[in-house]
């Protein structure tokens, strides 16, 4: 259960922007219920996480495979639950979901795959990242690519801490 209740979406101050969440997924998901308690910051969120998913260049397994590294890395169960169905659907197979805890010994990976989870692990372990690892990743990445890998470990490392710091679950009521 979450540490704090989630907000009402129904209140007056924030029913546009839970409108808007509904109109473009469907439903409002936990974390946003929780980000509605501010809703400058759940607005600026969804437009920023919007333009990590949806406006980038990666290709959409890519990202993925980066958001359930993320979240492998920091122990966040929510993040894993709702990113494994849309990795899935984005073309990342079963088995490198299985996989991806033990990236580096499977065979399954290609080198581009291994240097973008390579560069995930040492910015969400230790933030800063050796140069070698920098250097395997940038080989093969054009700068505005570069800026996108490395936003979407960052933003998907600022939902995890969120999530977690507040207990937030799929299985909480809402």
């Amino acid at each position: 259960m979450a540490r704090i209740p989630y907000a009402d979406c129904n209140d007056e101050a924030v029913r546009p922007l839970a409108q808007r969440i509904i109109a473009g997924r469907g439903s409002i998901l936990h974390l946003y219920q929780m980000l509605m308690h501010s809703p400058p910051l759940a607005e600026g969120w969804l437009d920023y996480l919007s333009a990590v998913r949806q406006k980038s260049s990666l290709s959409g397994a890519l990202r993925e495979l980066i958001i359930m590294r993320v979240a492998q890395l920091n122990n966040a169960p929510y993040e894993a639950d709702q990113h494994a169905p849309i990795a899935l659907a984005e073309g990342v197979s079963q088995a490198k979901l299985d996989g991806l805890s033990d990236w580096q010994s499977c065979a399954l990976f290609d080198g581009g795959e291994r240097a973008v989870l390579a560069y995930t692990d040492a910015m969400t372990r230790h933030v800063q990242v050796p140069d070698d690892v920098f250097a395997e990743v940038s080989a093969l990445h054009a700068p505005a690519q570069l800026v996108e890998i490395t936003a979407t470990i960052a933003a998907y490392n600022m939902v995890s801490r969120f999530l977690e710091a507040l207990q937030i679950h799929a299985h909480d009521p809402r």
